[in-house]
């Protein structure tokens, strides 16, 4: 054996898995194709999200708390900045697709919020142009999770305690023996007691048909723009934002780097067939959409995109992701196809990730994320 556990891919989640299995084994490597924090990889773009609110499944809810913690465990044992700690709003229309069911959600769970009409939106955030029928709900534990900080921070840490790393060695393949798991990269092999897979958009690839039939790799872009006030969009005075009204949907940040606001379109991932080979310029089509709807949104910034690029992750058909062993039996683990929302939950899937592979314990009430549910009998 060469150790009890490999982390194949130390990106968003893998770097978190590893952090947490080197607290709890001195037994743990790491296997990354590239760098940690590579410029092809979903962690690109600066920044995620951080919120507390959302619509859709309650049972998320527990690995937010959770991650919100962890968040604040990574800052504090690495002493880096990652989660900019500057509030959420969550914009749309009173009575559309987006609010109520949001706002369902929020209640269910007892999520800390507060409502804000179109009026008191434009006293205390007058930089979104709403329309006549749109509200705002604002989380007031929203953020920004800085990325390259918090990859690199949860690798560097797992080195302080132990972790090796191995960097520019993608993996091959993958193989279930009686004794573990036996990986191959080039002409070399190891062979580990458990193993995760966490390379995201590259996961694909050492997965068994069936989940391959309910994957997708998808191409997601993300747009920049100048404030004619910088001032105006500071993390102080401009919270993240998710806006669904009407025709548009637009999500953001606000300029961590003291000059360029992230505006992006919401829910544009579109099939590429190579996580290798994403394009990485915007379409004329994508461009226009996104100058209008900024134009619309944002009057203080310059509607012309400044900077762009686009980044690869692995959906799942029913957009949760694939979280657990293959089956019971199996000493394979698979934490990926986070369809493009899984930074924010980074730490707390990590955290269930590197304990459920090293048989440490098992967590309830995931069965909505299990490799499983694709399995048909």
């Amino acid at each position: 054996m060469d150790g009890k556990l490999a982390v194949i891919g130390l990106g968003s989640i893998g770097s978190m898995a590893l952090w947490q299995a080197s607290r709890l084994s001195d037994s743990v490597t790491g296997f990354e194709a590239q760098a940690p924090a590579h410029a092809r990889s979903a962690v690109g773009g600066d920044t995620r999200l951080f919120r507390m609110l959302y619509r859709g499944v309650p049972d998320f809810y527990p690995i937010l708390e959770r991650s919100r913690d962890l968040w604040a465990e990574l800052e504090a044992e690495t002493g880096q900045n990652i989660l900019t700690r500057c509030g959420g709003l969550s914009i749309g229309t009173k009575d559309g697709p987006y609010i109520p069911p949001l706002l369902e959600t929020t209640r269910t769970n007892g999520a800390e919020h507060e409502i804000l009409s179109r009026e008191e939106m434009a006293q205390r955030y007058p930089q979104h142009n709403l329309r006549p029928d749109d509200v705002a709900v604002y989380d007031p534990h929203g953020g920004a999770l800085r990325t390259d900080r918090a990859v690199t921070a949860a690798v560097a840490a797992a080195q302080s305690n132990g972790a090796t790393i191995h960097t520019n060695t993608p993996i091959d393949s993958i193989m279930e023996t009686g004794d573990g798991v036996v990986i191959t990269s080039g002409g070399k092999t190891w062979t580990f007691e458990n193993v995760i897979v966490s390379s995201g958009g590259w996961s694909q690839r050492l997965m068994p048909d069936y989940l391959k039939a309910a994957t997708e790799i998808k191409r997601c872009y993300l747009s920049w723009f100048v404030a004619r006030d910088a001032a105006e969009f500071t993390p102080e005075k401009f919270p993240i934002f998710i806006r669904i009204s009407g025709d548009r949907s637009m999500y953001g940040a606000p300029a961590v780097d003291g000059a360029t606001v992230k505006a992006t379109l919401d829910g544009r991932g579109a099939p590429t067939p190579q996580a290798d080979s994403v394009p990485r310029d915007l379409t004329p089509a994508e461009i226009s959409e996104t100058m209008d709807t900024v134009t619309e949104f944002f009057p203080g910034l310059f509607p012309n995109i400044v900077r762009s690029d686009a980044f690869p992750d692995l959906f799942t058909s029913d957009g949760k992701p694939l979280i657990g062993h293959l089956n019971d039996q199996s000493k394979i683990y698979l934490a990926t196809g986070f369809s493009g929302g899984g930074f924010k939950m980074a730490t707390g899937y990590g955290e269930i990730a590197a304990t459920e592979a090293l048989s440490k314990r098992t967590f309830e009430g995931l069965d909505f994320v299990r490799p499983e549910r694709f399995k048909t009998s």
